[in-house]
């Protein structure tokens, strides 16, 4: 995957953070959690709809057993590494 690819990934991933949280994308930053950002489970569920909108992947999360996921949400930057391997695996 080509840093543009990456990049861009990573920007829209930000952007969808953002929105749920209602925070300008300059204020999300990879290390914070969800939790700093204020995101609760809604949130998060209304976020994986819009992430899997934007680029056309199915992400693997259950919401009634979230501890069991494969799909990683603990930070920003593990959403992101999660989404780009989703959308390279999709190739």
């Amino acid at each position: 995957m080509d840093t543009m690819m990456t990049t861009s990934i990573e920007a829209r991933v930000i952007e969808i953070i953002a929105e749920q949280a209602v925070l300008d994308v300059s204020e999300v930053r990879p290390e914070m959690r969800l939790e700093e950002l204020g995101i609760d489970s809604l949130g998060l569920v209304e976020a994986i709809f819009a992430i899997e909108e934007s680029f056309d992947v199915t992400v693997p999360f259950n919401a009634n057993e979230p501890e069991k996921n494969q799909f990683d949400m603990s930070t920003v930057a593990s959403i992101v590494a999660a989404v780009e391997g989703l959308v390279a695996a999709r190739k």
